[in-house]
């Protein structure tokens, strides 16, 4: 241990090298449930790309193991502390260091929040589409650890498609760049896209080339209620298939929509079984709506609700913005899944999920990215009941099993980290996790690089 703090310290400023107990329990693990989380031996704070490489060449020396980390606004453990690790944290790493008009792009650090870019840029004109729900706390360097997405998925996609390029630290401590400046390239194999949603297992991520676009018009929203989750599946099935392209298709289930009713008292219909929200940012988003709305009073809505601006617009969308918040307050912890269905199978997937929670007597409230089927099912539990933890576990286990069975992936956004890591093996298959275990061994043959993460 002596060693390592000494060898760390002959390389990184003294503040950068931090060793007290209590400020390295804040770093132990990120927000997510049931996953273990060790005490690490030291926590590094690094301010430049030369520190890192530092620390890397200290760990393959001594043989340490290596956990990076934004800012621990992840949902499945994969930036958890192991016992004795160097945690590397990466948050002081936040200048933008180029934005490029002509080019559209961005030149960042890991460290740099989302918001903070995505402000950044749009005063530029631009716009930087991911947007995660945490996206004012979260950091860049994690988006692309996590390969994360967000609500304008639907239209712009996620983090792997704004990923040009990549600087990278090794194991070893060498500098990889990766992927390119320009808007096209296939030179050689793609490995850029290969550390986006690595979650730090493969590299340090110490610089990124970002995509932008020009920033789009605001956006209308439309709300419409439901009387059931088919009907509300079945108008957004209408809406893809009929060629739209919303920047935004959220839908909630009854569980959710009591919740935030509870909370802030929005004046939803008691009997409103699913709530769809849809956005355009087109030239005419009020045309667009207006098509929208009929598809979804075809489709059986009881209300369809056109904003006619933004500030309605705003009003509109409070109901999504306040669902965690309102969950949380029914038992006080929440365990937010992540597992996406093709669209067509959306409605199976949620009332499969209100199966589950009568099965075991929980609350589990749903929110869904609808245009990509994305879902968020959302178990409520208190943690000091031994019994109700249990059965929030096993719930949570369910769900990821039924997301399969109607052709699903077990994450569309958080990763996999230490909640998933044995689904993770039922998905991909045998043949699957031989290839990525390769994969792992040429990055990081000596295994230092966020152990216990993936991989079962």
């Amino acid at each position: 241990m002596a060693d390592l703090i000494e060898t760390l310290r002959e390389g990184l400023p003294s503040e950068a090298v931090v060793t007290d107990p209590d400020v390295m329990g804040s770093y132990a693990n990120d927000m997510a449930s049931f996953c273990e989380a060790g005490t690490p031996a030291v926590v590094v704070l690094p301010r430049s790309v030369e520190q890192v490489q530092h620390v890397m060449r200290t760990a393959t020396r001594l043989r340490v193991p290596v956990v990076p980390q934004g800012a621990r606004t992840g949902l499945s453990g994969a930036a958890n502390a192991s016992d004795g690790c160097i945690v590397l944290s990466l948050v002081k790493m936040d200048r933008i260091l180029e934005i490029n008009p002509v080019d559209r792009i961005a030149v960042v650090e890991p460290g740099v929040v989302n918001a903070v870019l995505s402000r950044a840029v749009m005063e530029r004109g631009l716009y930087y589409p991911p947007d995660p729900s945490s996206w004012e706390q979260c950091t860049i360097g994690g988006n692309i650890g996590t390969a994360s997405g967000g609500l304008c998925c639907v239209k712009y996609g996620v983090t792997a498609e704004y990923v040009l390029g990549l600087d990278v630290v090794l194991a070893d401590g060498r500098l990889l760049k990766t992927g390119r400046r320009t808007a096209k390239g296939v030179a050689g194999y793609d490995l850029t896209r290969l550390f986006v949603g690595s979650e730090g297992s493969l590299g340090i991520v110490v610089r990124a080339v970002l995509a932008l676009k020009p920033a789009p018009p605001e956006q209308l929203v439309l709300a419409a209620e439901f009387p059931s989750t088919a009907a509300a599946s079945d108008a957004i099935c209408q809406i893809m298939e009929r060629g739209h392209t919303p920047s935004l298709l959220e839908l909630m289930d009854r569980t959710s929509v009591h919740a935030v009713n509870a909370l802030a008292n929005m004046g939803l219909p008691d009997t409103t079984e699913a709530l769809l929200l849809a956005a355009f940012d087109t030239p005419d988003p009020a045309a667009d709506l207006a098509a929208v709305g009929e598809l979804c009073t075809a489709a059986g809505a009881t209300e369809v609700v056109p904003a006619e601006d933004a500030a309605e617009s705003d009003l509109l969308l409070q109901a999504r913005r306040l669902t965690l918040p309102a969950l949380e307050a029914v038992k006080g912890v929440t365990m937010i899944d992540d597992v996406c269905v093709p669209r067509s199978r959306l409605a199976a997937m949620i009332d499969g999920t209100a199966a589950i929670a009568e099965k075991y007597g929980l609350t589990i409230g749903v929110v869904a990215h609808a245009g990509d089927g994305n879902t968020h099912p959302t178990v409520c539990f208190d943690a000091s009941d031994p019994d109700e933890s249990r059965r929030a576990r096993e719930s949570f286990d369910e769900i990821m099993a039924l997301g399969l069975e109607l052709g699903g992936t077990i994450t569309g956004e958080h990763g996999v980290g230490v909640l998933k890591r044995e689904w993770l093996a039922r998905e991909l298959g045998p043949v699957g996790v031989e290839m990525q275990r390769g994969i792992k061994q040429v990055f990081d043959p000596l295994g230092l690089l966020n152990p216990g993460k993936l991989f079962a």
